[in-house]
This record gives C-alpha cells, sequence and structure tokens, in this order.
C-alpha cells in the first residue's frame, strides 16, 4: 500500500462508435501489440455481422452477453493449518466484468477457422441466448462454488 492513501481509479474513456466503456474495455482487451485501430475493426466489425445476422440492435445482444457471461461467486484458496481449501467467495464488480470480457475473448479465440470478427459475432450471439463455451465456463465456476459451500465459513 502506497504511504500517501491509496490509488485513485482512473476512469476509461469509452469508445467512440457506442460511447460505452464496457465496449471501449472490450477493445483494450483485444487489443495486441498496442494496435487499437485493428481490435476496434475487429469488435466494430463482430457488432455490424450481429446486426445483420440477427436483426436485433448489435449493442443490446453485446450487453446481454456480457450479463449473461459475468459469474456472481468463483472460488479462491486458502491455506489453513496444512490444508488448502477451494474456499467459495462473491465476485466484486470490476472482476465480474473483467472475467466475462476475458472468457468471450478466450472462447473466440480458440474456436477454429474464419476470421475473428466472426468467431467473435458467433460468441456474442450464442452468449446472448445463454449458449457456448463462455456461458459453460461462469456455470463450471459456479458448480465448482456449489461443490465447496461447506468451506464458506473460512472466507475472510
Amino acid at each position: 500500500m502506497p504511504r500517501k492513501g491509496p490509488a485513485s481509479s482512473r476512469r476509461a474513456k469509452p469508445d467512440p462508435k457506442y460511447n460505452d466503456i464496457v465496449v471501449a474495455k472490450f477493445i483494450n482487451a483485444i487489443m495486441y501489440g498496442g494496435k487499437k485501430s485493428k481490435a476496434e475493426e475487429i469488435v466494430y466489425g463482430a457488432l455490424d455481422i450481429i446486426g445483420e445476422k440477427t436483426g436485433h440492435d448489435p449493442f443490446d445482444v453485446f450487453i446481454k452477453a456480457m450479463e449473461n457471461v459475468k459469474p456472481g461467486v468463483e472460488v479462491r484458496s486458502r491455506r489453513v493449518g496444512g490444508a488448502t481449501y477451494q474456499v467459495p467467495v462473491e465476485v466484486s464488480h470490476f472482476r465480474r466484468q473483467s472475467l466475462g470480457i476475458r472468457w468471450l475473448i478466450n472462447s473466440a479465440r480458440r474456436a477454429p477457422g474464419k476470421s475473428m470478427a466472426q468467431k467473435l459475432a458467433a460468441e456474442l450471439t450464442e452468449a446472448s441466448q445463454g449458449r457456448g463455451p463462455s456461458i459453460k465456463r461462469r456455470e463450471d465456476t459456479y458448480r465448482m462454488a456449489e461443490a465447496n459451500r461447506a468451506f464458506a465459513h473460512y472466507r475472510w
């Protein structure tokens, strides 16, 4: 911890097209090697593909996908008396958002073939409908927390 008090958190600037901070964070998470224009091209291309294929507002589909993917609980390792327990803990708002973004992007990157914009569009569409690998990841995390609920008293 710094001597002069807690560090102040900086507000991210919203993206230029949708004027939304979550989309801006999503673009930054997609970005490789500082190539922001390429990351914007991928994300906006994916949202355009979603708009064409579903006929719904792509921004609404994106927000729905993010809400569906965000985890509520996760397990953290706690060492108590020589044993390590997987303790279920609630996830903070900021961590929920970053985990959701990370899971969506990683599952899109792992998908075979096609361009990244097409893979991302497919992943966002599936996530908004409650299907896909990123939703499975959230459910697996929840199941793990549920299985280790007996160790919840080790949370501190």
